[in-house]
């Protein structure tokens, strides 16, 4: 005789970049291992691996793509589930950089924002008949590490002259790096613009530390947030 089967409850979230529905389990005891696995590795190569490995295992759906996830998709996946799965209220400790003391805050996960400080133009000019049209990179080939520069390549999701497509994926990195090279100063600060302004997750802690300061702690990376597991 086979063991009973335990259902789960199935919650629809919205992928933030497509506002798209998919349908999601909560984490089981197979994903907190991945978690704790993760955790004691330390290393933000593996951290991403793990959550694409988690948020792809929670999801019910066959057309769904974790590869095509944004950082920040992938990131207010985890959050939504981590509120679905144990609780949406998590204590953290911070050490104030004034007094150099720790402080304890209790955050609320449901009130974690997607912010964007302004929406900037992806297609990018090069010419009357030739340009760039842009992306936010994946969770898949986002690196901090790289700065902005080494991720102008991720960013490129087409290259167009006139009625003409070149799909960036289909040439050398380093023919392409190499035709990055060739923009212009004020191209690459377009660029450069739309990157910065790329949407992200904000949660902004206020206190008072000892010696009366209004301070404040902001979380925006999936480093901050990858923690709260």
């Amino acid at each position: 005789m086979t063991l009973p089967q335990i259902q789960h409850p199935i919650h629809s979230i919205k992928i933030p970049s497509t506002k798209k529905l998919h349908n999601f389990r909560p984490f089981l005891v197979r994903e907190e291992k991945i978690l704790l696995m993760a955790k004691e590795g330390e290393d933000s190569e593996d951290m991403i691996k793990s959550i694409k490995q988690i948020v792809n295992n929670c999801c019910m759906d066959t057309n769904f793509n974790v590869d095509e996830l944004t950082t920040t998709d992938l990131c207010y996946l985890f959050i939504r589930l981590r509120c679905l799965s144990v609780d949406s209220k998590v204590k953290q400790s911070y050490r104030d950089i004034e007094d150099e003391k720790i402080i304890e805050v209790e955050i609320d996960l449901n009130k974690v924002e997607i912010i964007q400080d302004k929406v900037v133009d992806n297609n990018i000019k090069l010419s009357k008949t030739m340009g760039i049209i842009l992306k936010y990179p994946t969770a898949t080939n986002f690196n901090e590490e790289k700065g902005e520069y080494g991720l102008i390549p991720e960013c490129i999701d087409k290259i167009y002259d006139g009625d003409e497509i070149f799909d960036p994926k289909t040439y050398p990195q380093k023919e392409l790096i190499a035709w990055i090279d060739n923009l212009s100063v004020q191209h690459l600060e377009k660029i450069n613009e739309f990157m910065a302004n790329m949407p992200r997750l904000n949660y902004t802690i206020h206190y008072k530390n000892s010696l009366g300061h209004d301070r404040q702690i902001i979380l925006s990376s999936l480093n901050d947030f990858f923690s709260w597991g």
